[in-house]
């Protein structure tokens, strides 16, 4: 099986590796990175994001043990648009968080405009931090919490 996911993924951290894991339990995983001009329009909050270069490698990183761990294979394409590759027809799955789950309505519309099946969507719950509030990555920019959720100290 062929599993899509998407993201920009800057940092990484354990909600982002709670999507990777349930992919890799599906198949062979394809994210899709998003590009330096779509980042920024992703995100809920105007934040710097680092290049698509470092966060490939940071990411390819990270994928590796957890392919490895499932015996899967994984590759990295850049992101140019928010639908971008799960639009294309050898995927069966497509893995998203909750605040995603109308993206993979419309890419399914958009499937069935090219005669493709529909994917499997598969929501993740988020993971929650120490404070019982999601773990995001604008959190841990902004130091509220760190890549696991624990409560950065301000003192």
């Amino acid at each position: 099986m062929d599993v899509a996911l998407g993201g920009t993924f800057d940092p990484v951290h354990d909600g982002h590796r709670r999507l990777f894991e349930r992919a890799f339990e599906l198949g062979d995983v394809t994210v899709g990175l998003t590009s330096d001009e779509l980042a920024p329009k992703t995100r809920d909050s105007d934040r710097q994001v680092r290049s698509h270069d470092e966060r490939k490698e940071r990411l390819a990183t990270e994928l590796e043990s957890i392919a490895t761990e499932y015996d899967r294979e994984f590759e990295i394409r850049k992101l140019e648009s928010p639908t971008g590759i799960a639009t294309e027809a050898q995927f069966d799955y497509l893995v998203v968080s909750p605040e995603t789950r109308e993206g993979g309505a419309r890419i399914n519309e958009i499937r069935r405009e090219r005669g493709h099946d529909p994917l499997e969507v598969v929501v993740v719950p988020h993971v929650l931090a120490d404070d019982g509030d999601i773990i995001s990555s604008t959190r841990i920019v902004n130091g509220e919490i760190d890549e696991h959720g624990s409560v950065r100290d301000t003192n």
